[in-house]
């Protein structure tokens, strides 16, 4: 008869990395005035058009408005590490 030895494996829940979630936390408040600051600065440019900064002005709030997005996605992608741990490969 054959037997099969059971291990024990001990599950230890995981636990929320804190100093990780500060940081996703941090990027997210950035990336939040980010994208009120953006639209500003587009509606500003798009007023004065006839201004002789307004293509330095218009570049400026689509470089903001693209850099708060990328911003929230990583730090939406930190908070989810902090909590669920980082994807093995």
């Amino acid at each position: 008869m054959v037997q099969f030895e059971m291990q024990s494996i001990t599950m230890e829940p995981k636990r929320t990395d804190k100093e990780l979630l500060g940081k996703g936390i941090q990027r997210m408040a950035i990336a939040l005035i980010l994208m009120f600051i953006s639209p500003v600065i587009l509606h500003s440019a798009f007023k004065n058009q006839n201004h002789s900064l307004y293509i330095p002005v218009l570049i400026l709030g689509i470089l903001g408005a693209g850099f708060a997005i990328f911003i929230a996605f990583r730090g939406l992608k930190t908070i989810m590490d902090s909590i669920f741990g980082k994807k093995r490969k």
